[in-house]
């Protein structure tokens, strides 16, 4: 596109906010008053802002990707964004916006499940609208993906649910303990480059832990920590989707009999990567069939249906294909049969767990939300930021997704988020308002 051009299509382009809560809107009009009507945990004699706008804030700082409370404060300390957030929430009476320290207090008071619950309601009324039914796999079932990361690390103990790890120098012998805190995340896939998040479980310490994790390797303590909490996560997942069908995938530590159960007990199918090591005699048996069962090949695919493992059958698929002078090889263990009509569906949906970590964990830590960044040393309100952040994640992916000047003018991610804030910071009018919640007909691209 020619400059020219350019500065033509900027032209055609209506307000960015504007455009970003018609989206929010369009999916899903019950956001603010969720916002309002989550159980205050303040003494009603002390509240000087109501929740919505306590809720706010964050999510507008997390929606123009700015990095620190203490920088939310100072940006939105004008007369436009004053008004523009009294507009939003219908707040007539609104002169002032909260100081951070009263939004972090609020937060360190908030029960997270008040936002999780919110969430919730948001994928529910995302999978209602039916906009993203082709990203079902095999038409039927929604792909969930889980893996977990890690968010704030600490060189002194911050509170008592840090997890620890203790690392030896080779030359010195001297130990470092770090402190630090992780989360397991699920991530609904909805398009081949829209994955947002369905449900979160913060891995604790539970004061088991610290003494069990003195004789435990890094990854033992992983494999520990990350099990536990999917047995919690897939609690949650199934009590907030109790007749979603779901498909769970995850890395090859995800290959094991307590996760196997765990989605059998749930009616849920897996699709999880699958190393050797994992499952031996699983390993072994596959290796053995897959060389007689010549029937089961297609285009770099092979695979065995109905390998015995416990009390349960298990299908094994492989794809080896070739990346310019190398040769990758990849595997795959599921409960779902594989059949030659559908192979080649099963080998591209399996290479989408890197999703979670590309457009999930990679750019929320590296462009945009700096998820690494603790905005409060309190760890409820730890808790709240984080899935106040996937809140504005879900609203922001939908907005560039749905409005199509966005890829025409190929916007980065920075120059997105900084478009919203200069038009956070230029007052709207009621006609804007009014205009965002018209009907409009959207679709994802």
């Amino acid at each position: 596109m020619k400059r020219a051009e350019k500065r033509q299509l900027k032209k055609s382009e209506g307000n960015p906010l504007v455009e970003l809560l018609k989206v929010q809107k369009h999916f899903y009009s019950n956001l603010w008053n969720d916002f309002a009507a989550v159980h205050d945990p303040r003494h009603s004699s002390y509240i000087d802002y109501t929740c919505d706008v306590m809720l706010a804030m964050p999510l507008m700082k997390n929606i123009c990707d700015i990095r620190s409370m203490q920088e939310m404060t100072e940006t939105f300390n004008t007369e436009d964004c004053i008004a523009n957030a009294a507009l939003i929430t219908e707040k007539k009476e609104l002169s002032e916006l909260p100081h951070y320290v009263t939004v972090n207090d609020f937060l360190s008071r908030l029960n997270p499940d008040e936002l999780s619950n919110i969430r919730s309601k948001m994928i529910k009324a995302l999978i209602r609208k039916r906009s993203f039914e082709k990203a079902r796999f095999l038409g039927q079932h929604w792909l969930v993906i889980v893996d977990a990361t890690q968010l704030y690390t600490f060189n002194n103990k911050n509170d008592d649910q840090c997890l620890t790890r203790t690392f030896t120098n080779k030359e010195t012998g001297e130990k470092t303990t770090q402190y630090y805190h992780s989360v397991l995340e699920a991530k609904i896939v909805l398009g081949d480059d829209l994955v947002v998040s369905i449900a979160s479980e913060f891995i604790e310490n539970d004061g088991e832990d610290t003494k069990k994790q003195k004789k435990m390797s890094v990854e033992e303590i992983k494999q520990d920590c990350e099990t536990k909490a999917f047995e919690r996560l897939a609690t949650k997942l199934k009590k907030a989707f109790p007749r979603l069908p779901i498909c769970i995938m995850g890395d090859s530590l995800y290959a094991s009999e307590k996760v196997f159960q765990i989605c059998d007990d749930n009616q849920w199918k897996y699709l999880i990567r699958f190393k050797d090591g994992s499952i031996p005699s699983v390993a072994t048996e596959f290796h053995i069939l897959k060389e007689r069962e010549v029937q089961n090949q297609r285009d770099g695919a092979r695979w065995v249906n109905g390998i015995g493992y416990n009390k349960r059958m298990v299908n094994v698929m492989e794809f080896i294909f070739q990346k310019a002078k190398k040769q990758l090889r990849f595997q795959w263990i599921t409960n779902i049969e594989i059949t030659k009509k559908k192979v080649l569906e099963f080998t591209a949906t399996g290479r989408k767990r890197w999703m979670i970590e590309n457009e999930g964990f990679n750019i929320q830590k590296n462009y945009r939300y700096e998820i690494t960044h603790a905005n409060s040393k309190n760890y409820n309100a730890m808790k709240n930021h984080y899935l106040i952040t996937q809140i504005a994640d879900i609203i922001l992916q939908l907005y560039e997704k749905a409005i199509p000047i966005i890829k025409e003018l190929k916007k980065s991610i920075k120059n997105i988020s900084s478009d919203l804030l200069a038009s956070f910071g230029r007052q709207l009018t009621r006609e804007d308002i009014s205009y965002t919640e018209k009907r409009t007909s959207l679709s994802i691209s």
